[in-house]
């Protein structure tokens, strides 16, 4: 499953690494979006494969930013 930005922003924190399970609503990592911190909760439980951001990035609505299995 591909997490992807709900919107345009910068990445601020990411808060799981590549191997880590993860459940319904744990959060990746957090998008600064508009000044305001926009957390990114994971959909489904599973185990994290990707992540294909950095802290610091500028991502783009649509954009995936974490896979999931």
């Amino acid at each position: 499953m591909e997490i992807k930005a709900r919107m345009p922003g910068q990445i601020v924190d990411i808060k799981v690494k590549t191997g880590d399970a993860v459940q319904v609503k744990s959060i990746l990592g957090t998008v600064e979006a508009m000044k305001m911190a926009q957390p990114v909760p994971c959909p489904a439980a599973g185990t994290v494969k990707e992540i294909l951001v950095n802290v610091g990035d500028k991502v783009k609505a649509g954009q995936v930013m974490f896979v999931v299995e």
